[in-house]
């Protein structure tokens, strides 16, 4: 299975409130609350990290939760915010070429 990297859009509304991480897509304001275990992602998701690395270092040692259990949710999680263009999704390193947001999106 060919790796994932995740970044976080930049067309995005987030903030931090009582520990859950709040985030406003600007291009359909679908709004989300994120749980730890996804605010971990979130946090990680700096276009360079694998996410397959981002689940074994961050989600399986902060979280009593299963490799494969992991990777199914993280895989699920990014799906369904690259749908909504809240994370970009690559399989190969995003990096951002000017200082517009010309990051690749598959």
């Amino acid at each position: 299975m060919a790796e994932k990297y995740i970044a976080r859009s930049k067309a995005i509304a987030a903030r931090m409130l009582g520990g859950e991480m709040m985030i406003m897509s600007a291009s359909d304001s679908t709004f989300f609350t994120l749980n730890e275990v996804a605010s971990t992602i979130w946090q990680a998701a700096d276009g360079r990290t694998p996410l397959s690395a981002i689940v074994d270092g961050k989600v399986c040692k902060e979280f009593d939760v299963d490799r494969e259990q992991a990777q199914r949710g993280a895989d699920r999680f990014v799906d369904e915010l690259s749908q909504h263009g809240i994370l970009l999704v690559s399989d190969q390193p995003l990096m951002e070429t000017d200082s517009s947001t010309s990051l690749e999106h598959r």
